[in-house]
């Protein structure tokens, strides 16, 4: 991402002739989130592409470190700046900032995919959703982009607490099973499926969205069977 026109170039190279099914980039480069119009020729080409583009977290920009220090051990001050709490609300603001910026209008059919329940924002969507009308004349408002563009996966957060929120303002088929391997272990995943099967939260219909089918439709594929089949599927209109 900090050369944009190569990474538009070489996204075009990975999916047409390498059968990529989308991006993954880091949440900001040096500190810097997306919302400058520079960065936009790797999302207008992932629309292009009708592929998706997951804003991944990353570590704080050096910058951005000394705001995470303070009176405790430095372990806590990487933890904070980084899987405790920073790299989550950093991702989730840079979504925010590319709405306010007007992307999802210049790229009205862009796919951004987000990881960790959501990155702290199906918190405070409604929140955001009231106070976003003074952040310009968008055309469409948070809520629509949020419906229209935006999915998230379940990457390694196991609580069925924060899922209770999603399920309730997030559409289910925009929510993908996702285990955030190697950082997490498929047998976590696999338990937390079931208690999310056992809680009376989702229908059986809606848990195999969640699990498989909602990624499938997204990412144009096919999970494995027993069989060993599966994989792409090639219809680009699907």
């Amino acid at each position: 991402m900090a050369e944009p026109e190569a990474a538009a170039k070489e996204l075009r190279r990975c999916v047409n002739e390498l059968g990529f099914v989308g991006a993954l980039v880091d949440a900001h480069v040096d500190g810097l989130h997306y919302d400058d119009r520079r960065f936009w020729p790797v999302f207008m080409a992932a629309a292009e592409l009708n592929v998706p583009v997951y804003l991944h977290p990353t570590y704080p920009a050096r910058s951005q470190r000394p705001s995470y220090e303070g009176q405790y051990e430095a372990g806590a001050a990487r933890s904070l700046g980084s899987s405790g709490f920073g790299w989550h609300q950093e991702t989730g603001l840079g979504v925010l900032k590319l709405y306010a910026a007007g992307l999802f209008d210049e790229v009205p059919t862009l796919k951004i995919v987000v990881g960790h329940f959501g990155e702290m924002l199906p918190f405070m969507l409604e929140r955001v959703e009231k106070l976003s009308v003074r952040w310009g004349n968008q055309q469409r408002t948070w809520r629509q982009v949020w419906d229209e563009n935006i999915w998230i996966t379940t990457s390694g957060v196991w609580s069925i607490a924060p899922m209770a929120c999603i399920l309730r303002n997030t559409r289910v088929d925009h929510i993908l099973y996702s285990v955030d391997y190697p950082f997490e272990k498929n047998e976590n995943g696999l338990r937390w499926i079931r208690e999310l099967q056992d809680s009376g939260l989702v229908t059986p219909d809606e848990l195999e969205m969640i699990a498989y089918r909602n990624a499938e439709q997204l990412l144009r594929v096919k999970a494995a069977t027993t069989d060993g089949s599966g994989g792409r599927d090639e219809d680009p209109e699907k």
